[in-house]
């Protein structure tokens, strides 16, 4: 009775192992010591339409029938080889191929086997386990495949293509970006002196420095320098790199391009002196058709002054002299000479500018602006533009765009005095509130100003083109503000101009 209870125990356990077997997603396999299928899962059997007996074949061991039947033509020699290894040297298998569904599809699997010995040590079967990953392959190749697209187009674009680690070291480079610079992936290590040799002399530490403000702080890179080209030749390259960053904000990697831009920089330089010749010619038109607007309206009231001074010499020179008619004389002299004088007040309220319609503004936003404006041109010119704006600014009455206009012409004479300079140069814009107005400091690390007391004047200039007539013009539009425009020696070099707005404009024009 206690062994009919063992025996029936025994039997539900093997029957419950039997299920969860055929149950298992795979396919479960086993083979004798020397490699004879003796048993299938009921998985694998529903995916090969076939069983044990199925796979007999006359004259054929159940292995080889097997392979033949099941495995790709592909793949049979290479499994073949890895099993009798396995079963020569008891190591486990492990291998992918493609088997035959009882549909005629092939789908890839991978498989494993691990041997079991008996109490001597001698193998006795093989058990093997086999998943269908096809799915997964599919997806590889495909992620291949794109890859591969990807980079092709990487390959083919006329730009490079680089990256970099967190830290800033140089991770990736595009094919051609790597034989421009010679190198291969056997000394990558050596691409990132190789990239900054390339670098024009004059511009190597700024863009150091840029690079290393940029992976300190994490704000984008885009920069404008000169690179060594194929030809020989320095030309003018546009890099730019973004961070890309992680869910919580971490930078994990920075991408980026950098572009030959020399054709775009010598069009805009070619549209820049043209620009400036037309202008010039322009100004000088206009000094022209002012010049004899000026004449033509002074000439009449002067012609008149000479006519009368003519007739009142006539009448003084009569015997007796006519005193009467000599008066008249020297009055139409005074009515001309005061015709001249409102002539030339005119001209100097065209210059002056006449009162405008002023709105309340916030100073920090046309500062911004004034920028923005001329950023491209402080690009060019390789100068950084720091601005430190006082928080909190009250908003000023003011003309907009004579303010501009100050600001542009005060940053555009900085950028020009830098041109001669070093490296070391920065243009500082300072907005802050001084007592009873805002102040805006513009300074710059160029050569200073050599005349002081006379850069304010009409026609005075220190540049050999110009006018002379943007301080000029400056100075009025800040005092027509009830401001002041001065200009200081910057220490140890440079100039700062300062120019003041009341916060209370309407008093301090009519006070």
């Amino acid at each position: 009775m206690i062994v009919s209870r063992s025996v029936r125990a025994l039997r539900k356990r093997e029957r419950a192992l039997a299920e969860l077997v055929d149950k298992v997603p795979s396919h479960i396999w086993r083979l004798t010591a020397d490699g004879e299928p003796i048993f299938f899962n009921k998985r694998m059997i529903d995916y090969l339409g076939l069983d044990i007996a199925d796979i007999r074949q006359p004259g054929m061991s159940g292995l080889d029938a097997m392979i033949e039947m099941a495995i790709h033509p592909d793949d049979a020699a290479r499994f073949r080889n890895t099993l009798r290894h396995c079963f020569a040297s008891g190591e486990s298998f492990s291998t992918r191929y493609r088997l035959r569904r009882h549909d005629g599809i092939y789908r890839w699997m991978s498989s494993r086997a691990d041997s079991i010995h008996d109490r001597h040590g001698r193998i006795s079967q093989w058990y093997g386990l086999c998943h269908d990953i096809d799915d997964q392959i599919r997806a590889e190749e495909a992620l291949q495949r794109s890859e591969r697209h990807l980079q092709r187009l990487i390959d083919a674009l006329p730009v490079h293509i680089c990256s970099w680690t967190p830290a800033g070291e140089v991770s990736y480079v595009s094919r051609r970006y790597m034989r421009e610079l010679g190198l291969s992936k056997a000394n990558f290590e050596q691409l990132a002196k190789a990239a900054l040799d390339l670098v024009h002399p004059e511009d190597r530490l700024e863009v150091q420095g840029r690079a290393a403000h940029c992976i300190r702080t994490g704000e984008p890179f885009m920069m404008r320098y000169r690179r060594h080209g194929p030809d020989g030749l320095f030309h003018w390259t546009e890099g730019r790199f973004e961070p890309l960053r992680d869910q919580n904000g971490a930078i994990v990697e920075w991408y980026g391009p950098s572009i030959d831009v020399e054709d775009q920089v010598r069009v805009q330089d070619a549209l820049r002196l043209a620009q400036q010749n037309l202008a010039r010619a322009s100004q000088a038109a206009s000094l022209a058709e002012l010049s004899a607007s000026i004449a033509h309206e002074i000439s009449q009231p002067l012609a008149a002054v000479i006519s009368s001074s003519d007739v009142s010499q006539r009448w003084l020179s009569e015997q007796p002299p006519n005193i009467e008619r000599a008066q008249k004389a020297v009055e139409r002299i005074s009515e001309s000479a005061h015709s001249a004088v409102e002539v030339v007040g005119r001209i100097r309220a065209l210059f002056k500018r006449s009162e405008t319609t002023r709105d309340y503004t916030a100073l920090d936003s046309v500062v911004r602006e004034a920028r923005d404006l001329m950023a491209e041109e402080a690009l060019r010119r390789r100068v950084r533009m720091d601005v430190e704006l006082e928080r909190d600014l009250p908003p000023i009455a003011f003309d907009r765009v004579q303010v501009q206009q100050v600001l542009i012409n005060l940053i555009r004479n900085g950028l020009e005095a830098m041109d001669s300079a070093g490296d070391d140069r920065v243009l500082r814009i300072r907005a802050r509130r001084a007592t009873n107005a805002v102040q805006i400091e513009i300074s710059d690390r160029g050569p200073g100003v050599e005349f002081p007391d006379r850069i304010f004047e009409p026609f005075f200039t220190t540049k050999g083109q110009g006018m002379g007539m943007g301080l000029a013009i400056s100075r009025s539009i800040v005092e027509s503000h009830g401001g002041r425009l001065s200009v200081e020696q910057a220490d140890p070099h440079g100039a700062t101009f300062i120019f003041t707005l009341p916060v209370d404009v309407g008093q301090a024009v009519h006070a």
